[in-house]
């Protein structure tokens, strides 16, 4: 699994031409699933997200998570982010999840978010036209991927 997580300021999201919703503060994170994924990876990527210190603190350190600022999460699923471009200049997704398995596991990623993150959590739809209108703050912007995870 991995994921790209974008610090906000504001966020809103059209699906198939219509509001279906917007985020404050927060973070925006873009959602690609890979052959192999499964429900441990989007444990670790949820619990991983809540927990990124990446809002800056009294000093302007990045010491907060989204946790600590009350901020909101809008999650948009991106199968675009498994594009292999490095033969050709057309993008292989090889790679991606095929649709049905990854529908699926963009659900299970917004109920595990859902159990551990109390505040306006917005979804986008899977396989639909999506049009994503963000305000980034700093500009701060991490890809974390569940298969590069430390283990200890």
């Amino acid at each position: 699994m991995k994921v790209i997580v974008q610090r906000v300021r504001s966020a809103s999201l059209l699906v198939n031409e219509k509001p279906a919703g917007n985020i404050g503060r927060g973070l925006v994170v873009l959602a690609g699933f890979c052959k192999g994924d499964g429900h441990a990876d989007v444990d670790y990527i949820s619990r991983k997200i809540l927990k990124l210190r990446i809002f800056p603190d009294d000093n302007n350190r990045m010491n907060k998570n989204v946790l600590d600022i009350q901020g909101d999460i809008l999650i948009v699923p991106q199968f675009t982010l498994y594009g292999n471009c490095n033969s050709g200049n057309r993008p292989d997704f090889t790679e991606a999840m095929v649709p049905e398995e990854a529908q699926g596991m963009f659900v299970s990623f917004e109920m595990a978010l859902r159990a551990l993150f109390p505040g306006n959590l917005v979804t986008g739809e899977f396989g639909a036209q999506m049009l994503v209108n963000i305000a980034n703050d700093g500009p701060v912007t991490v890809m974390l991927e569940s298969h590069r995870r430390a283990t200890k």
